[in-house]
Parts: C-alpha cells; sequence; structure tokens
C-alpha cells in the first residue's frame, strides 16, 4: 500500500532512537531529521512538517524531564500525536441515519475515479443494511453513464441515469425524487469531473448542488496529486459546501501524504480511501488507527470490522465454539482460506498487526500466498468429509493421499506439503489458544478478537 516506505522510515527513526543508549539532544535532532525526510519525500507540506519538528522540541525539552522519565516513550507520543494532529481536521463529517433519506454528492477532478468509488461507496454501505441508489448526473464526459450502470448491475444496486436529457440538474432532481419513492436511504448523486479553471462547470455543480440540497458533498481526490489538492480542494469548497473527502488510488502513488495533509489543511475530514480496483478495496479511513499502522503499531479495531464483514453472525457461535476448543480441523483452514481471500489483500492486513507492516510482504508474495490458499483449498474439495472434519493427523493414510492428489489434479507433494503445513498449525494452535483463554460462552468475534489483542500489544505500546 502507499505510504508503506514512510511508515517504514518513521518506524525505523524510531527504533533507532530506541537502542540510543543515551537520549540526548543529538539523538533527538537525529530522529526528527529523518523523520522530517521520509515526511518531505512522501510530499507532505513543508510547512506541516517544520510545526511539527518544533512542536516535538518543545513537547520533549530533555532538559526539564526528570530522571525518573521515559525519554523514548515521550518522544514516540509526541511523534504519534502530531501525526495525528497532521492528518485530523478537528470536525467529524455529517452522519448518514439508517431509514432516513440521506443525498450525497459527489465531487471531483477529471479522472480521479469518482464514478467507480461512488460505486464502492454504495457497496460498502449495502453490506451494512443500507439501501443505497446511484444517479448518473455526469452529461459532460462520454459513457459516463454506461461506466456507472455497469458498475451498479455488478454490485446489484439501482441505477438512474438518461442517453437523451443534457441536463445534469434535470437527471439529479430526477432521479433522487424517484429513489425516495421508493424509500432508498442513501441517494449517490455522481457529478461531471472538473477542473478549478472551469467556471462554467463550476457553475454546474453549484446548480446541482442547488437543486438536490445534499446532505453531504463529498470531494473525491487523486493520491497521486500530491501536495496540487491544496488549491483544487479550495476551488470545490469556495462553489459548494464540501463536507468529506474520499483520497483514491492509494495503492500506487508515493506522494499520498501530500495529498491527505493538504486535504487536512482544508478542514474537510477523509472519510474513505481507496486502496485498489476492486469494489472492495475501500477502507475507513479514521485518523488514530491509520497513523497507528503507518508507525507498525497495528489496527486490531479495524481488524475486527473485516473479518466480521467475511464471518457470518450465524457462523460465528459455532466457530467461537470450535475456536475455544483449541480444535483446527482442516475445514476450519478452508474456511479460513476462504475468509482470508475474502478479507482483502494480505498487505493491508499485515499493517492490521502490531508490530508488522504492510512494507514487511516481499513485493510478489502477496499474489504467491494467494495461489497457494487456493491450490490448497482445490486439494481439499477432494476430500471426505471424515476427512476434513478429523483432529486425527494419522487419518490421512499413502492411500488416501494419493486418492486426493488425483481427484484433485495435484502432485503427491504438493498434498503432503498442504497437510505438513496444517499439522505444523494445529500442532502450534492447541497451545496457543490455553494463553487466550477464550470464554466458552462468547458470543461475538469482536470480543474473542478483543482478547485476542491483548496477547498482541507490546508493553511499550504509546
Amino acid at each position: 500500500m502507499v505510504l508503506a516506505q514512510l511508515g517504514g522510515s518513521i518506524s525505523r527513526a524510531l527504533q533507532q532512537m530506541s537502542n540510543a543508549t543515551i537520549i540526548d539532544e543529538k539523538v533527538l535532532n537525529d530522529c526528527l531529521n529523518e523523520i522530517t525526510r521520509a515526511l518531505l519525500q512522501a510530499d507532505v507540506q513543508f510547512k506541516l512538517v517544520r510545526d511539527m519538528s518544533t512542536n516535538i522540541k518543545k513537547i520533549v525539552n530533555l532538559e526539564d524531564l526528570a530522571a525518573g522519565h521515559n525519554k523514548r516513550r515521550i518522544i514516540q507520543q509526541a511523534v504519534y500525536n502530531e501525526l495525528c494532529n497532521i492528518l485530523d481536521p478537528g470536525k467529524r463529517a455529517f452522519t448518514l441515519k439508517k431509514g432516513k433519506p440521506s443525498v450525497v454528492m459527489f465531487v471531483g477532478l477529471q479522472g480521479s475515479g469518482k464514478t467507480t468509488t461512488c460505486t464502492k461507496y454504495a457497496y460498502h454501505h449495502q453490506k451494512r443494511g443500507w439501501k443505497p441508489a446511484l444517479v448518473c448526473a455526469d452529461t459532460f464526459r462520454a459513457g459516463a453513464f454506461d461506466q456507472l450502470k455497469q458498475n451498479a448491475t455488478k454490485a446489484k444496486i439501482p441505477f438512474y441515469g438518461s442517453y437523451t436529457e443534457s441536463d445534469p440538474v434535470k437527471i439529479a432532481v430526477d432521479g433522487v425524487e424517484t429513489f425516495k419513492k421508493e424509500d432508498c436511504d442513501l441517494i449517490i448523486v455522481d457529478t461531471s469531473g472538473r477542473h478549478r479553471q472551469e467556471a462554467a462547470l463550476f457553475e454546474e455543480m453549484r446548480q446541482v448542488s442547488e437543486a438536490t440540497k445534499p446532505d453531504l458533498v463529498i470531494f473525491v481526490m487523486d493520491s497521486s496529486i500530491g501536495q496540487a489538492a491544496f488549491d483544487q480542494a479550495q476551488a470545490f469548497r469556495q462553489s459548494v459546501a464540501v463536507g468529506a473527502v474520499i483520497v483514491t488510488k492509494m495503492d500506487g502513488h508515493a506522494k499520498g501524504g501530500g495529498a491527505l495533509s493538504a486535504v487536512a489543511a482544508t478542514k474537510s475530514p477523509v472519510i474513505f480511501i481507496g486502496t485498489g480496483e476492486h469494489m472492495d478495496e475501500f477502507e475507513v479511513f479514521d485518523v488514530k488507527p491509520f497513523v497507528s499502522r503507518l508507525l507498525g503499531m497495528g489496527d486490531l479495531s479495524g481488524l475486527v470490522n473485516k473479518i466480521q464483514d467475511v464471518v457470518s453472525i450465524d457462523q460465528q457461535p459455532e466457530l467461537l465454539q470450535k475456536l475455544s476448543e483449541g480444535q483446527l480441523t482442516l475445514r476450519i483452514r478452508y474456511e479460513q482460506y476462504q475468509n482470508m481471500l475474502k478479507i482483502g489483500p494480505l498487505g493491508q492486513v499485515f499493517s492490521m498487526l502490531p508490530g508488522f507492516s504492510s512494507e514487511m510482504m516481499p513485493k510478489g508474495c502477496e499474489k504467491e500466498s494467494q495461489a497457494k490458499f487456493k491450490r490448497y483449498m482445490t486439494i481439499m474439495d477432494s476430500m471426505t468429509d471424515e476427512e476434513l472434519d478429523s483432529t486425527k493427523p494419522k487419518i490421512m493414510t499413502e492411500s488416501r493421499i494419493m486418492r486426493i492428489a488425483r481427484g484433485s489434479g495435484h502432485l503427491v507433494h504438493e498434498v503432503m506439503e498442504m497437510l505438513e503445513e496444517y499439522k505444523r498449525l494445529a500442532k502450534g494452535f492447541s497451545k496457543t489458544i490455553k494463553s487466550f483463554k477464550i470464554p466458552k460462552n462468547a458470543q461475538n468475534m469482536s470480543k474473542v478478537l478483543s482478547k485476542m489483542s491483548e496477547v498482541f500489544q507490546s508493553p511499550n505500546k504509546y
């Protein structure tokens, strides 16, 4: 993911400082210089970086600190707080209410990924019980309606648009009224992409806003434009009441830091970040967990949410019962592979674990791991119920292994490789699960993972 290099650089600077025998002014200055260099390379605004460094030096006055203070922890905490301040505009976006119709209008530059983001936003809420709908008020770009129609159909979300009507205001009003009658509680209006020099398009955007009276206007911004985002975001805010920001293409640009910091400087909160082309590569943006992941501290609450998205409520009691008994069957392993593929890119999951970062996932390793999961699942598809549900590894005789290899179209050594990995995990799991002390009457996954997170937390967590 973008900014993984930035997070790695900052983490290394803090680690070098922690390894120092004595924390003095030189060690502090060296640490801050490394962090400053990393932020500037990520295209974070110079003034913000300079102010952050100045604030940290004010907070961490080594001469005034008593001998008993943990100077390393104070410096780490100061870095964490200042990074949060850079990204936090100090206000929250409009809160949607389920069951009550809300109109959300999307605006942004041409080529920022606005239409795709509209569908991702609708799909995200649809998975959480909302009834979203999409309205295409983009009459400027050829093929805009076709793109929205294709995306909406794939996500099974109702949509509205026109091939003949050229007035975006009329399309937007008709679409909003249509979906209000159909009791949709989230009506998303996609508008034409524009540039701040295009006065006519900005006037059109203002008219659409006045006609539909949106509850929330979301500015969609491409992370690759870096510090140029500041002027663009300001121009949009002067025309319509931008209440929130979504930063797209965060999976491939090293200058995402500039986009995030520039938008934060406009006092519009970032609410989501796009991390890929697929529908589910879309993350809620929360400042503290984001900075926590950036510094290698993890984001267990985000991991809980991801897991609950893929493990249905109906599955949870049965799965928790098996987990609490410390028994890892091949069927559970199969379900784990399925869930891992649903959760999203492994690099993102990796970065949510304390002590890890997405930078630690070698390039190409992610695709290799996903291919291995699929290969193992194909092998398990050729197993009997008895083999999948058994907790006794000895059940896998030579004849069974040969039968499974023939049935799955894989080599015997590939089946053996999968079984050996399962045996190691099953043995380690039964020992590890005892340290988690999972209650047998646990009602949901979040409680279990909350308990597990206590084991992962470092005593030096700041």
